[in-house]
């Protein structure tokens, strides 16, 4: 009963292991709660990415995994990667380079929402969200890095995920920016009211999340 009333309303690892030929590289379970930021910490190698790839359900076939991730109280394990409704940002915005700025992030938007006309205003709105309401027609290539990363999480939100893993996507920002972009997307993505998992070297970052953290540096 304890688990089924947390895991009911959230994302939920439950006993997650990963290991790599048969040596054990983390094992974690976590609560996050809707609108909360958990951090995972860790040096190059602990398993940081990893996990994010075993919750996404994009685990490379050299790594093995045992544990249940619940999302709003399901067992997703089962489900291909598209059909998790999970988002993911990584380090690099991964824009498509032969998609105007407005072209990307109709390839994000739900599919449940029809219409030409519909999905474009949709879009229009997101873009005047993040500041970058006269970007439709931009080429990527153009963009600043902040202004890059912004419409990354804007594509990902258009997708209506239900939960958001973060793979240290300030980690090549100066800075200044860093701490700007990294206030923002945590703003942006806790109004959406989902849980969000990050992971990070950065100490600023997991600070900044303010929520669970757990560092896998400690573990033995």
């Amino acid at each position: 009963m304890q688990k089924e009333s947390l895991s009911a309303c959230g994302l939920f690892l439950d006993r997650i292991t990963v290991s790599l030929a048969e040596k054990q590289l983390l094992s974690v379970s976590l609560t996050i709660n809707p609108g909360e930021i958990a951090t995972v910490m860790g040096p190059s190698g602990s398993g940081k990415s990893t996990l994010l790839a075993y919750i996404g359900g994009f685990l490379a076939p050299e790594f093995t995994a045992t544990g249940q991730v619940l999302l709003d109280g399901e067992d997703i394990c089962t489900r291909p990667a598209h059909e998790r409704k999970i988002g993911i940002l990584f380090q690099d915005p991964l824009l498509f380079p032969h998609l105007s700025v407005g072209q990307n992030l109709l390839f994000g938007l739900d599919k449940d929402i029809k219409g030409k006309q519909m999905r474009k205003e949709r879009v229009c709105d997101a873009l005047q969200d993040i500041n970058l309401g006269d970007f439709f027609d931009r080429d990527p290539a153009t963009l600043s890095g902040g202004q890059k990363a912004r419409v990354a999480l804007a594509r990902i939100l258009l997708s209506q995920p239900k939960a958001l893993l973060l793979d240290e996507p300030f980690s090549k920002l100066d800075a200044s920016l860093r701490a700007q972009m990294r206030q923002w997307v945590f703003d942006k993505a806790k109004a959406q009211g989902i849980p969000i998992l990050l992971v990070t070297h950065d100490q600023d970052d997991a600070k900044t999340a303010n929520g669970p953290l757990i560092d896998l540096g400690q573990q033995s």
